[in-house]
């Protein structure tokens, strides 16, 4: 069969493969073609799968691409302790996720991570210091911080350990929590110190208060350090809306009087342009709303110029009056 399908590239007549020369024309048969070669079989692997051609990159490697990811959430957290990290240069980095050499790298980035965990770890030392600072204030005040005192001692042993994603959600935690308690006391603490100045201006300048200022200053600061701001923010504004409805009915009367006192004083030849001006200014604000400052000018006015001359009370009412 084979035979049969050769033939003489010359005369194209059948030869065999056993001649070296045609039978019929004599031209020699080493200028034969070769055969074809049978074509390759396709073979489908089992099961029906198809195979995929092999990427040539090298695959990327769970491991660093989880290491590099916790690196960058590292980084973020210590942003409010106004921490830089340690990091490997993007071009390293994607060399790290692309080599084939996972080992080498995985040494590399080990010793970013040591160094990241030893300025944390300084850190928070530090930061633990400066927090019990706070926390004594806070225990001053009746604030409860059992509770944040162990939270931070939890912080510094998961930095120790290595579990440095712990130690940085309870930091996160504690200070979220303690800036929160100091910013309630402190807002009472300012409106503590600032209804009792405004009764003490109502008081220097003749308006009427419910109590001596000093004496209720104290008694406030008692209620402060007793740890019930709930109450004494209450309290306070009560007080401070009795105290503003008093300066509207009564800080009007006491700007005529005054400004009768220097308009005398001028005809007698003093020089009090400064004060009726002053004067002036104040009555301004009282009427555009700000009525603790114009109360404030007000004070400092009197005690520049007529604390020794004028009367801020009222004047007695005359007998028979109502």
């Amino acid at each position: 069969m084979a035979d049969e399908e050769l033939r003489c590239p010359s005369c194209h007549e059948r030869v065999s493969e056993a001649d070296t020369r045609c039978p019929y024309c004599g031209a020699a048969l080493d200028a034969l073609p070769e055969r074809p070669p049978p074509a390759a079989v396709r073979v489908e692997p089992p099961g029906g799968v198809r195979s995929t051609p092999l990427s040539r990159e090298p695959a990327v490697a769970p491991d660093l691409a989880r290491r590099f990811s916790k690196l960058q959430q590292w980084a973020e957290m210590v942003e409010p302790m106004g921490l830089t990290l340690p990091v490997l240069p993007r071009w390293a980095e994607e060399a790290a996720r692309r080599s084939s050499d996972h080992d080498r790298w995985a040494d590399v980035l080990a010793g970013v991570e040591r160094l990241a965990q030893n300025q944390i770890l300084l850190s928070l030392e530090e930061w633990q210091r400066d927090i019990k600072t706070r926390l004594t204030r806070l225990e001053a005040y009746a604030v409860d911080s059992r509770l944040e005192r162990d939270q931070m001692d939890d912080a510094l042993h998961f930095a120790k350990i290595g579990d440095i994603s712990r130690a940085l959600t309870a930091y996160q935690q504690v200070d979220r929590v303690i800036s929160l308690k100091e910013r309630h006391l402190d807002t009472a603490r300012e409106d503590l110190e600032s209804v009792v100045s405004l009764l003490r201006d109502m008081a220097a300048v003749g308006l009427k208060v419910s109590s001596d200022p000093n004496e209720l200053g104290e008694e406030l600061e008692r209620e402060l350090r007793s740890g019930r701001l709930a109450s004494l923010k209450q309290q306070l504004r009560m007080l401070r809306t009795q105290a503003m409805e008093e300066v509207q009915r009564e800080l009007p009367g006491f700007v005529t009087r005054y400004g009768d006192f220097l308009q005398e004083e001028r005809m007698q030849g003093t020089p009090v342009e400064t004060e009726i001006a002053e004067l002036g200014r104040g009555a301004r604000l009282f009427a555009q709303g700000h009525g603790e400052e114009a109360l404030r000018r007000m004070r400092r006015l009197l005690q520049m110029h007529g604390a020794t001359t004028f009367r801020p009370s009222r004047p007695p009412a005359a007998r028979g009056a109502p």
